[in-house]
């Protein structure tokens, strides 16, 4: 069975992160009132980054699961496994968090099946608990855990999409991309490229973002355009970098990539 991609991070120096609300003090509220948050928003908009910085902020460790098809109920509370000859209870991430406290980060938690959500809900009213059948517990969750979940709408299928009854147990956050320059100022801190130089690039981004539903499944993340000021911060050819970092990633067809290429060609040159 695939395992679930899962980190712990304390609380380091805060992660870069650039408002573009209320998100952080709205954050901050749920927290200490110990409601969970539900984050949507296209890829590569910074919903992580937040989640990151917010952690680090409110001085919490951060328990950040990858969900994924195969990513089962088990996967998050624990199982028991042999260890040296023994039968050993061990923990999964949202269990620990629920221990030790902190912020369990569900990434892309449509992924998951779907008795995931089944688990989640006794944590997402005034019980605040979680029931671990395997070992008899029903643990109380400490005031310090808070639970936040994330999904991108663009993805969502009939089979793939979050029930009413799981939405409205949270506070939900809506995400999209920063205006042009919040976003020049993002990517250039990120890149070392600078400023005048990823204007362009995210008036590129901009114009490739319109066509998202049309040529194209979904627009140019943030991210992407991070990596393609990185590789021309680096010496590689502003088209080079372009096709690499904003093209290559968004499409497989030959002639969608032609008329992109004729887009870039006509804003950055």
């Amino acid at each position: 069975m695939k395992a679930a991609l899962h980190t712990v991070t304390s609380a380091p120096a805060l992660p870069a992160y650039v408002a573009s609300g209320n998100e952080c003090a709205l954050f901050e509220h749920a927290w200490r009132n110990q409601l969970p948050v539900l984050l949507k928003g296209p890829t590569g908009c910074g919903k992580t980054r937040f989640v990151a910085h917010m952690a680090a902020h409110l001085g919490l460790p951060l328990h950040t699961v990858a969900c994924h098809d195969d990513l089962t109920a088990a996967d998050l509370t624990g199982r028991y496994l042999l260890r040296g000859g023994d039968t050993v209870w061990t923990d999964g991430p949202l269990t620990r968090a629920v221990r030790e406290g902190g912020i369990c980060y569900l990434d892309e938690v449509v992924e998951a099946r779907k008795d995931v959500t089944v688990v989640l809900h006794p944590l997402t009213d005034d019980r605040r608990i979680l029931p671990l059948e395997r070992t008899g517990e029903e643990l109380v969750a400490p005031k310090s855990f808070m639970l936040v979940v994330s999904y991108n709408p663009g993805y969502q299928t009939l089979l793939k999409a979050l029930k009413p009854s799981t939405r409205q147990r949270f506070v939900a956050v809506e995400f999209g991309f920063l205006p042009p320059e919040q976003e020049i100022v993002v990517v250039s801190a990120e890149s070392g490229l600078a400023p005048e130089r990823v204007r362009p690039l995210v008036g590129l981004a901009g114009r490739l973002r319109a066509l998202k539903g049309h040529d194209l499944e979904e627009g140019v993340s943030t991210r992407l355009v991070v990596y393609c000021a990185t590789l021309i911060a680096a010496g590689t050819p502003t088209t080079d970098a372009v096709l690499a970092g904003m093209i290559e990633p968004l499409t497989d067809d030959t002639d969608v990539k032609a008329a992109l290429l004729d887009v870039a060609r006509a804003v950055v040159g």
